[in-house]
């Protein structure tokens, strides 16, 4: 080809070039499959499953591919709970309950730790506060290794743990005279060994992790619990699973009483 030809050869690829520009084909990022959810479950029951979208159901029903319950029945139930409370007869369904957008919210979880140390780490979603708080742990402490109630599952975002106003507190407690017992007495049996009476209405005072702070050592516990005997610390010599050293309040403010007591504990009594 003789090189005037081969110009005339390369105009015209380029002529062609231009009316028919090349195209470059590429997979549109703004269109795709829609990745289809995996739900995250509990694990802790043999028949039922509480999955993160706030849905029970039987385990055999789970979907084997999403690991979603069958979208039927209701969304965070709260069957066989207690709202008032926030406790649960049942694991799953204090899981569903918890996770209702309207009693526990990400804002307020992300800033709660799992557990007492300074170290410990912060819930990152709804679903792991829901499944961690809702399972047996010190938080349902009730002496003599048994449940003081069926409503055991609790999910309760206060801990009760700091907050409490300790200069309201002590202007309350003004002419009452705060004591720590004798393991196994009742503030009854304190007060009265004083000379003195015990004031019912002052103990709801002393329900406080950091008021009992303040006059026992609590050894870095201050665990919910459910009994007459509390405000308290337990001994230690107390068994194991009874936690020794560590104080505990009532999370029934109507089961505190004057005259509750335990082999196993020292109250904080309000005398005068």
């Amino acid at each position: 080809m003789s090189t005037s030809g081969f110009s005339l050869f390369l105009g015209l690829l380029q002529l062609v070039g231009f009316l028919l520009p090349l195209r470059t084909y590429a997979i549109r990022k703004d269109i795709g499959f829609l990745e289809e959810r995996i739900c995250r479950t509990t694990v802790q029951g043999r028949y039922l499953i509480s999955d993160d979208e706030g849905n029970v159901c039987n385990a055999l029903s789970l979907d084997s591919r999403t690991r979603c319950c069958p979208l039927k029945g209701e969304k965070f139930s709260c069957h066989g709970c207690n709202i008032l409370s926030q406790c649960c007869s049942s694991y799953e369904f204090c899981v569903s309950c918890c996770l209702n957008p309207t009693r526990t919210l990400l804002e307020k979880v992300v800033k709660i730790k799992m557990a007492k140390p300074a170290t410990a780490g912060t819930y990152r979603t709804v679903f792991d506060f829901c499944a961690g708080r809702c399972r047996h742990s010190s938080e349902s402490v009730v002496h003599e290794n048994a449940y003081h109630s069926k409503f055991h599952h609790c999910f309760s975002l206060t801990s009760n743990a700091s907050g409490a106003n300790l200069t309201q507190v002590e202007t309350r407690l003004l002419g009452i005279d705060v004591i720590v017992g004798r393991q196994g007495d009742s503030c009854d049996d304190v007060c009265k060994s004083r000379g003195q009476l015990c004031v019912m209405n002052k103990l709801s005072l002393l329900n406080q992790c950091d008021v009992m702070q303040r006059y026992m050592t609590c050894k870095g516990s201050c665990l919910a619990s459910a009994g007459a005997d509390q405000p308290a610390e337990v001994a230690d010599d107390a068994p194991r699973d009874l936690y020794p050293g560590a104080c505990l309040y009532s999370r029934t403010q109507s089961m505190l009483s004057c005259d509750g007591s335990h082999q196993y504990t020292r109250r904080l009594c309000p005398c005068a």
